[in-house]
């Protein structure tokens, strides 16, 4: 007994020294492990994609000359924006932590009369569900430069929903032929439900206040505040940035004055057609206003969607440059340029928002022709657009709502777009259009393996059923599934890579060819 005792405690003192021993070990190995990592560059993931991101900004010729507009071999140092960053889950419908008092609506007048100017009055548009706070504000740009009456027609419409519980920010072009009741008691053009507000003196609110009851009364949706800007503000906005960075997806043709310095001449003569090709461009506030406005070979819904492209790009120059910031000491500034009924505490509470937004959280939406609304002809003559009310509230509550967490989740992933086409910064024009839909994607730059490549490629290193970006990809870039390679990779820098040939073609807004 007293041998097996003695045994006993043997044992036990072999097993503290073998646990003590083992202890020393790792802790060696993993303080070895430790000085090799501190003597290591950092070489993660996240560190790769950015110096690929920087390896992004690309300077073009600057011998070539710096006086023309509009010209085919343009002349800037090109940089996106940051790489996007993980989409925020919206909050539970129940929270509204971030209450703010808004202007009450005064509910719009019903028509007199079933049918109004030979056409079939709408009913009250149904309730849009409103499960979050938001702040509704309706971007207006008018055309009273442009006319002897001094009449205003919004022929730029847009309103943006703040949406303060998630983070989110959604976008909506109204096109301005939509012929809807307004309610001074007439069916008319939604761009002039202003114009008419304002030369009636309407109450309450005057032109914004029966543009508000109009867009209530057809769209179900209540927008809160407006801002006015006419086309000289517009063009002093742009130049106060320095200019802005558009990718072009789409060329576009139109008439573009001879001499610069004068540039609303009545001559013929001092214009001519000049084209502008699919790239990445430096807008000043001239060209931007020409980029806003032309629409010889599109359509106005085209027109609302560049529209939001220069929004989104003003909001990333002002971020970049830390101007958002300063908004403050640059109210005055710029309550001489835009007409707006904002207050400014409501700027200030407002401004967190904006300067935390990442593009990824900008959501774009717009009226489809031939399913939100149909062409009509007003007993003027007038050609029209009537609205389709079902498919118009879908895209109303849409507006409403943010993404999903599953919606959020899709877009989780990485895409490298290289450039292989031969042409100048389509790398960058084809990760901007993946952006433009939620995608993750960042430009990397050319490829330097060879001649030019005939077709794009996609390249799924993911390989999965289930959440793949494959099926978003292919329609935002025009792709078929003949283009895609699937080549699994556990070690993968990036999730997904398009490489962008010359027969790349992404213009699918309505846009004619250029020479049409």
């Amino acid at each position: 007994m007293r041998a097996f005792s003695s045994f006993l405690h043997r044992l036990a003192r072999w097993l503290l020294w073998f646990f003590l021993a083992a202890l020393l070990l790792a802790l060696g190995w993993t303080l070895l492990h430790w000085v090799e990592l501190a003597a290591t560059p950092l070489n993660d993931g996240s560190e790769a994609r950015r110096a690929a991101y920087r390896a992004t900004a690309t300077a073009l010729d600057e011998s070539a000359n710096e006086t023309g507009r509009l010209r085919l071999d343009w002349q800037f140092v090109l940089l996106q924006d940051s790489p996007p960053a993980p989409r925020r889950s919206p909050a539970p419908a129940t929270e509204a932590p971030n209450i703010i008092a808004l202007p009450k609506l005064l509910l719009p007048p019903g028509p007199s009369s079933s049918t109004l100017a030979g056409t079939q009055v709408p009913p009250p548009a149904r309730k849009i569900i409103r499960a979050h706070s938001l702040v509704n504000i309706a971007l207006l740009g008018g055309d009273s430069e442009l006319t002897a009456d001094q009449f205003v027609r919004t022929d730029t419409m847009i309103v943006v929903s703040i949406n303060l519980d998630t983070g989110d920010v959604a976008m909506l072009s109204l096109p301005r032929d939509l012929f809807v009741y307004i309610p001074h008691g007439k069916m008319g053009r939604l761009n002039t439900a202003f114009g008419i507000g304002d030369v009636r003196n309407w109450q309450p609110g005057g032109g914004f206040g029966l543009l508000r009851q109009t867009l209530f009364y057809n769209f179900g949706i209540n927008v809160h505040y407006y801002a006015l800007i006419n086309f000289s503000a517009f063009e002093a906005i742009i130049d106060r940035l320095g200019g802005v960075d558009i990718a072009v997806d789409c060329a576009y043709r139109d008439y573009y004055p001879v001499d610069t310095d004068k540039p609303k001449s009545s001559n013929p003569d001092a214009y001519a057609l000049r084209t502008l090709p699919v790239g990445y461009h430096t807008f000043d506030g001239f060209d931007a206003l020409w980029y806003a406005r032309t629409r010889r070979n599109t359509s106005d819904l085209d027109r609302g969607r560049r529209q939001q492209i220069l929004l989104r790009a003003m909001w990333r120059k002002a971020r970049q440059q830390g101007l958002l910031a300063t908004v403050p000491t640059l109210w005055t500034e710029l309550t001489s340029l835009v007409e707006t009924d904002m207050p400014f505490d409501l700027i200030l509470r407002l401004l967190p928002h904006l300067l935390n937004l990442n593009s990824e959280d900008i959501e774009h939406f717009t009226f489809q022709s031939g399913y939100h609304m149909r062409d009509w002809t007003a007993t003027d003559g007038a050609q029209v657009l009537l609205p389709a009310p079902d498919n118009v509230h879908q895209l109303m509550q849409r507006f409403y709502t943010p993404p999903s967490p599953n919606q959020a989740s899709l877009r989780s992933g990485s895409i490298g777009v290289y450039n292989a086409s031969g042409m100048d910064n389509w790398d960058i024009v084809a990760s901007e259009r993946l952006r433009w839909d939620g995608l993750p994607a960042i430009a990397l730059g050319s490829l330097d393996d060879g001649p030019p490549r005939q077709s794009s490629q996609l390249v799924d290193h993911v390989a999965a059923q289930k959440g793949s970006l494959v099926p978003l990809m292919l329609r935002a870039l025009n792709m078929s599934t003949e283009q895609v390679v699937v080549d699994p990779k556990f070690d993968r820098a990036y999730d997904y890579r398009v490489i962008i040939g010359e027969e790349y073609e992404a213009c699918t807004f309505d846009v004619l060819p250029a020479d049409a």
